[in-house]
């Protein structure tokens, strides 16, 4: 077999592949003279075929599937022999041996890049030292009350911490949208469930007042025919509901799920869980850092084109995903161009490839029983916890992507060690705020998909874990 490699660009190689037409003729000799000895053909006993007949019957057929099968493995050992690691699928041209003779074809793919990683010796952090204070659990007690409270209709106009019930229509240019209708959507003043300007224009309204409400949606916004827009939100009062809080005793940590204790043992258990949030936030915002600084150091490093449209792909769909969850919209209507993710998808391939060449450097072998607690952490926000481990264990697929998380948590750990930290003092509610508001702001189109508050009325920190 005689092959050669040419860099055409970058990372991309072309390599041209010849194998000898007696590897190939002699196979399909070897599966004609066996299919003959099988084949039924009118007029002939079985096995009594003439070799002629069959050649002439099934030598293309047979051809063909040896050709791909010899292909695909000479391709293989091409790759041994060069020492190629390719990044993706090659691109194979066919140039000969359809017909007869030499099997010859080219395979154009990229090829993995050969690199020393780049920082790792002059990372330095600032690591947040934050304390739970007892205003801190006070703070998640008053959103749990919040969060039980009963609201009865008044005939006054709306104000801060009320819930206004609204229909609402929105129109660009005079044009529907998809998504552009709410009906009895319930909006609490102050929770940032809705546009902070969305909801601070609901103050002064009483039950069957109408305002129109402008909002512009952001530059990169899905739904390509509101992309950068101005909407107006033609919106009704159907009522206004003022919150009538439970009293702060055992009576509400009853209400919340804690059976015994009371609200000492409410407290107690708030307390531990915004200490356990502190700890994930904190580790959080160091591995931020070290990635960063790794990607910069390393930002001269080429990254092949295929992974790099992959991860596009893979983010486009976690997208559509995530709108259609909220709003209904079907893929028809979202425009997500892949320019959107090109940043963030290259950033992500190179910070794989880098986590891929420190794990293998310095042999870090993935810690089982981490790997055990990250399942069981997963499976802890699901109603059935053992269902959920179960089917995690017999998806190979899914139980690797946990593995690979929990593997570039520990080279995260493994570099943490060894860089320079200063810790920097921070308030709870500052560490925590980042993970509370999400990645983005809330819509009217997102609220009327929800059919109600949506799932940010009920993500304080501390609050959804209170009753556990």
């Amino acid at each position: 077999m005689e092959v050669s490699v040419e860099t055409t660009a970058g990372l991309e190689r072309k390599m041209t592949v010849q194998v000898p037409a007696e590897r190939v003729d002699n196979e399909v000799e070897s599966r004609l003279r066996n299919l003959a000895k099988q084949v039924r053909l009118d007029g002939f006993r079985p096995g009594k075929v003439p070799f002629k007949v069959v050649r002439k019957r099934y030598g293309a057929q047979v051809r063909q599937e040896v050709l791909n099968e010899v292909l695909q493995k000479s391709y293989g050992e091409a790759l041994q022999q060069e020492e190629l690691t390719p990044a993706g699928a090659p691109e194979v041209d066919l140039k000969q041996g359809l017909e007869g003779g030499d099997l010859q074809f080219e395979a154009t793919f990229e090829v993995m890049p050969e690199f020393e990683v780049q920082g790792t010796d002059s990372i330095s952090l600032e690591r947040p030292a934050a304390e739970v204070t007892d205003a801190d659990v006070d703070k998640v007690l008053g959103e749990l009350r919040q969060q039980q409270a009963r609201y009865s209709t008044v005939e006054r106009p709306a104000q801060e911490g009320d819930r206004v019930v609204v229909d609402f229509k929105g129109t660009v240019d005079g044009e529907d949208f998809p998504g552009n209708v709410g009906e009895d959507q319930p909006v609490t003043i102050g929770s940032r469930t809705m546009p902070p300007e969305f909801e601070q224009a609901l103050i002064g309204l009483g039950a069957g007042d109408e305002k129109e409400i402008e909002y512009t949606f952001a530059e990169d916004f899905p739904t390509e025919a509101i992309r950068g827009r101005t909407a107006v939100f033609r919106t009704i009062v159907k009522a206004v509901e003022e919150a009538e809080l439970p009293e702060l005793d055992d009576d509400l940590a009853r209400a919340v799920g804690i059976e015994d204790g009371g609200l000492e043992e409410l407290r107690k258990l708030i307390r531990k869980n915004l200490q356990n949030e502190a700890l994930r936030a904190t580790h959080a915002r160091l591995k931020e850092q070290v990635t960063e600084q790794l990607a910069k150091a390393n930002a001269e490093v080429s990254v092949p084109r295929a992974m790099v449209d992959g991860e596009i792909s893979a983010l486009q769909q976690q997208m559509k995903q995530r709108i259609q969850q909220q709003t209904g919209q079907n893929d028809e209507e979202l425009d997500l161009p892949g320019s959107v993710f090109e940043e963030q998808a290259r950033r992500r391939v190179l910070l794989g490839l880098v986590m891929n060449k420190l794990i293998r450097q310095n042999e870090i072998k993935l810690d089982q029983e981490k790997a055990r607690s990250r399942l069981q952490e997963v499976a802890a926000n699901y109603p059935n916890p053992q269902e959920v481990i179960q089917y995690y264990s017999q998806n190979r697929e899914l139980m690797q992507s946990l593995e690979i998380s929990v593997l570039e948590d520990q080279v995260i750990d493994w570099l943490i060690d060894r860089s320079q930290i200063t810790d920097k003092p921070l308030s709870l509610d500052e560490l925590l705020r980042p993970q509370q508001q999400g990645d983005t702001e809330p819509t009217p189109q997102d609220e009327a998909g929800d059919g109600g508050e949506g799932d940010g009325a009920e993500e304080s920190t501390g609050k959804q874990k209170s009753g556990e």
